[in-house]
């Protein structure tokens, strides 16, 4: 099916968005075959403390993320430039990490980032080729500030497996 031009820049816009909360949305319950399906085979990742391949980016993602008890994206400001097959997006997001022990502030704090990223369409998907995660700031978050809500209380807590009510039917 074919669109007006303008709806079609629409339709690719969303789909770039729809890509980077997927991204999120695997990050943040370790899908990590979701965060690797984000990715063209090819592309690249430039993380700060990591640059290589999207299988290698998962890979070491995966071991990263496993010293945290949760992680939580909330992206904000997006802006999708269209280039024909190609197009650059930039992400203004806020990530929140926490683990154990509570006073550990490699596993308790708060960042600032943006995501830069290269985006193609092949095979009529859009996927990342290239991106580069430029961390703005970042604030410990101390014991006291933390707030964690008992298991038995206030209803359902997230999970980062298929437990997670997102994954019932």
């Amino acid at each position: 099916m074919t669109f007006p031009p303008e709806v079609q820049e629409l339709l690719d816009q969303q789909a770039i968005r729809d890509v980077v909360l997927r991204y999120c949305r695997g990050i943040d319950r370790l899908d990590l075959e979701l965060v690797r399906r984000c990715y063209h085979p090819d592309a690249t990742d430039d993380h700060g403390g990591f640059v290589g391949t999207r299988d290698e980016y998962v890979e070491w993602v995966g071991g990263v993320l496993a010293r945290f008890v949760g992680t939580m994206h909330v992206v904000g400001n997006q802006l999708v430039e269209l280039a024909g097959d190609r197009a650059r997006c930039e992400t203004y997001g806020v990530a929140y990490h926490w683990g154990e022990p509570p006073d550990d502030h490699r596993r308790n704090f708060t960042t600032g980032f943006r995501y830069v990223d290269r985006f193609e369409r092949r095979d009529g998907d859009w996927r990342i080729a290239g991106r580069v995660a430029v961390r703005e700031w970042t604030q410990t978050v101390t014991p006291e500030q933390r707030w964690v809500i008992p298991p038995d209380r206030d209803g359902r807590r997230g999970h980062r497996d298929r437990t997670d009510a997102l994954y019932e039917d």
